[in-house]
C-alpha cells in the first residue's frame, strides 16, 4: 500500500474574535480529528487560510499538530501522520518551508505548483527538483484552479521520479487526468500515492485505483469519510457508495461561498471551534448559509 493512503484533513485554522489565531481551539480540533479516527493531518494548506497567516502563528500551528500527534501515537499504538503545507511562488522560499518541515519533524511536505507567475513546464520540474533535494518525503499539490497553472501528467512523470518525491494531491478536477496519472505514473510505481484533492471526487478516484482523499469536509465529519476511504481501499464500494451519497450534499455545500468560508460556518453552526476568516476572505451569504444548514440536517451531521 502506498505510503499516503485513506483519509487526511486539511485543517482549518481557528479565529479569535479579535482575529488572532485560536491555538486552544486548533488544539481541540486536532484531538476531534485523532480520536474520530483521521488517518493524517494537513496543517497549513489553502483551507488553514495559510496566505494570511504570519510565520510565528505558523511555527506555532505546527508545533501544536506534530506534538499532540506524536503523543496520541505513542500513547495508543496509532500511526497518524502529519502533513505541513509548505509551498510559494519563491523557490528559495518552498524550499525554507519544507526545510522546516523537516527540522519540526513532519512526516510529509506538501508543495503547491507555484501560483501566480506561471512557470513553464520546465520551470515547475526545476521547483519540485529544488524541493525534493531536501530529504523529506514530497507531495506535489496540482490546483490549476488556484494557481492558474495546471501540471501536464508528462510533467509529474519527471517529478516523480525525483528523489523523495512520494505522491501527488490531484486537484485538478478532471477525473480523466487522474486517471492519466495513475495509468501512467502509479500502476508503474505503485507506491506513488494518488489523493484525490476534490472530497466530492474521491470515491471515482478511488474506484479508478486512487487511495485517498485530504479533505475539507473531515474538518466536520472525519470517521465518515475516512470509514468511506478505507471501504474504498478494501474494495468494499457498495458500502463506500452509501457515505458517498450520504454525504454528496455536504460536499457541495463545503465549498457553496468558497473555502474555507464555507467549512468554518458550518462548524461554527456546530459549535466547534473555527470563528472568523481574515480578509481578503468574508463570512458566507445568507444564502450560503441555509445551504450549508439545509445540507448538514440532509447529511444527518
Amino acid at each position: 500500500m502506498a505510503a499516503i493512503h485513506g483519509a487526511y484533513t486539511a485543517m482549518i485554522t481557528p479565529m479569535n474574535a479579535d482575529g488572532s489565531v485560536d491555538y486552544d481551539g486548533f488544539a481541540k480540533n486536532v484531538q476531534f480529528q485523532l480520536d474520530q479516527g483521521i488517518d493524517g493531518l494537513l496543517p497549513l494548506g489553502t483551507t488553514g487560510e495559510t496566505p494570511t497567516l504570519t510565520e510565528d502563528e505558523e511555527d506555532k500551528i505546527i508545533d501544536i499538530a506534530i506534538k499532540q500527534v506524536k503523543e496520541f501515537n505513542s500513547k495508543n499504538g496509532k500511526d497518524v501522520k502529519v502533513m505541513i503545507g509548505a509551498g510559494s511562488n519563491c523557490t528559495l522560499d518552498a524550499v525554507r518551508y519544507v526545510e522546516r518541515a523537516k527540522a519540526k519533524g513532519a512526516d510529509f511536505a506538501l508543495v503547491v505548483t507555484p501560483y501566480y507567475n506561471k512557470p513553464s513546464d520546465e520551470g515547475i520540474f526545476r521547483h519540485y527538483e529544488a524541493v525534493s533535494k531536501v530529504g523529506i518525503p514530497i507531495v506535489v499539490y496540482n490546483i490549476a484552479g488556484r494557481t492558474g497553472k495546471n501540471i501536464p501528467t508528462a510533467t509529474l512523470e519527471r517529478i516523480a521520479k525525483l528523489p523523495n518525491v512520494v505522491g501527488v494531491k490531484e486537484a485538478s478536477g478532471n477525473i480523466n487526468q487522474m486517471m492519466e496519472v495513475i495509468e501512467k505514473i502509479k500502476l508503474a510505481n505503485p507506491e506513488f500515492s494518488v489523493m484525490s484533492g476534490d472530497d466530492g471526487l474521491t470515491l471515482p478516484l478511488m474506484a479508478a485505483g486512487g487511495d485517498g482523499i485530504i479533505s475539507v469536509v473531515t474538518n466536520l465529519a472525519p470517521a465518515l469519510v475516512t470509514q468511506m476511504a478505507h471501504y474504498c481501499l478494501d474494495g468494499n464500494f457498495v458500502e463506500a457508495r452509501k457515505i458517498h451519497y450520504r454525504l454528496q450534499p455536504f460536499f457541495k455545500a463545503a465549498f457553496v461561498d468558497g473555502n474555507p468560508t464555507s467549512i468554518k460556518y458550518a462548524m461554527n453552526y456546530k459549535k466547534m471551534p473555527a470563528g472568523s476568516v481574515r480578509l481578503p476572505l468574508v463570512e458566507v451569504t445568507d444564502a450560503a448559509k441555509k445551504v450549508i444548514e439545509d445540507a448538514l440536517a440532509k447529511c444527518g451531521l
